[in-house]
């Protein structure tokens, strides 16, 4: 993203409302996940990849859709925060992509191993898989024609961006590059100053000189 004109203030406006944003999302997640419940018993740990999946399938569509449901949707919405606070439109989808989900995935896992100290919280390799599948879904669905948009609003002409006002001072200073263009001159390909076409008023008399024989 350009950094200097309307594009370095859209630039700074979205980073700050991203990390914004962010710093809210984490605190309610934290809120969410880490607070101890109070629980008669729990179940055991789940370190198979996909068993707590197929156990939910097995409640019923309603309650499996519930569950899978709310682990995706815990932290969907880093999909779009985290390429919000790094601001940037220049970038790879897929390398933003790889990026963000595994921001995510190491988040949520962070998630897991603090709940093995907290009572009535169980580690479930599931809820990581999850999560990470939210955080790429909602990525997929919002960012890449977020940035599409943003950018054709930056570089549009008079969007401030590449094409915008900067453009036409650039190619005015570059048409003066050899000397400032007088009024009523224009420099012909390669030739001399000539006067242009239009009228300049009354032609003044010469008086003519005869020469001796």
């Amino acid at each position: 993203m350009q950094r200097q004109g309307s594009g370095g203030s859209a630039a700074l406006r979205y980073r700050v409302a991203g990390l914004v944003l962010l710093f809210v999302h984490l605190v309610f997640v934290g809120w969410l996940t880490l607070r101890p419940l109070d629980v008669m018993w729990v179940t055991a740990a789940n370190l198979e990849p996909l068993a707590g999946i197929r156990a939910d399938l097995a409640l019923g569509p309603v309650e499996a859709a519930r569950r899978i449901g709310e682990s995706l949707l815990l932290l969907a919405p880093l999909g779009v925060l985290l390429p919000l606070a790094d601001a940037r439109l220049d970038v790879a989808p897929w390398a933003s992509l790889v990026r963000t989900v595994s921001a995510g995935a190491l988040l949520s896992l962070g998630i897991e191993l603090l709940q093995t100290a907290v009572p009535g919280r169980v580690v479930d390799v599931d809820a990581v898989l999850l999560n990470a599948a939210g955080v790429a879904l909602a990525h997929l669905a919002v960012v890449p024609a977020w940035r599409a948009r943003l950018r054709r609003r930056l570089y549009a002409p008079g969007g401030g961006g590449a094409g915008g006002p900067r453009a036409g001072i650039g190619a005015r200073v570059g048409a003066g590059a050899g000397g400032w263009s007088s009024p009523g001159r224009s420099r012909g390909p390669g030739g001399p100053l000539r006067r242009e076409d239009a009228p300049q008023g009354a032609t003044p008399r010469i008086p003519r000189v005869g020469i001796a024989p």
